[in-house]
């Protein structure tokens, strides 16, 4: 695995990411590498995660679509 090292950050920047971290129970590196990993996530991920998304919503019938549409037409 590669290290990266971050020079310059502002100090409320970095600030914000002690809390964050603080409130998640990690450490301030562990919060950077899960923000870079979410951030970069292999498309096939985030394609995953918007069908589990997707398929949590209710179920809408083909009628209630129609209904919709003619309500909104009046």
């Amino acid at each position: 695995m590669a290290t990266v090292t971050i020079r310059n950050l502002p100090d409320d920047l970095v600030e914000r990411i002690k809390l964050s971290a603080r409130s998640h129970g990690c450490s301030m590196e562990q919060e950077v590498r899960l923000l870079l990993q979410a951030r970069y996530a292999e498309r096939s991920e985030i394609a995953k995660r918007a069908r589990e998304r997707w398929e949590r919503l209710p179920k809408t019938s083909a009628a209630e679509v129609r209904r919709w549409r003619e309500t909104g037409r009046r």
